[in-house]
């Protein structure tokens, strides 16, 4: 959001469900590059870089399922 008072006229949805989805969204993406920066480690041999990755790929995938069960539980009206 560019926009400090935005609350959801120019996107139809106001910004902290905005934020949560992005979030969510930004966290599954970053999951799902980790990946391939794995496998790229692996494929060099470099276990401590790819122990690292996956490291940050637990906490991405960790952070959509919090991110998901706020946005759930704001959208069912919690």
């Amino acid at each position: 959001m560019t926009s400090e008072t935005e609350t959801g006229g120019v996107t139809g949805t106001q910004d902290k469900d905005y934020n949560l989805i992005w979030y969510v969204e930004a966290c599954l993406s970053n999951a799902l590059r980790l990946e391939d920066y794995i496998q790229d480690a692996e494929r060099s041999k470099d276990t401590e870089v790819a122990e690292l990755f996956r490291k940050a790929q637990a906490d991405s995938r960790k952070g959509a399922e919090i991110g998901k069960k706020l946005l759930r539980a704001r959208l069912n009206g919690g």
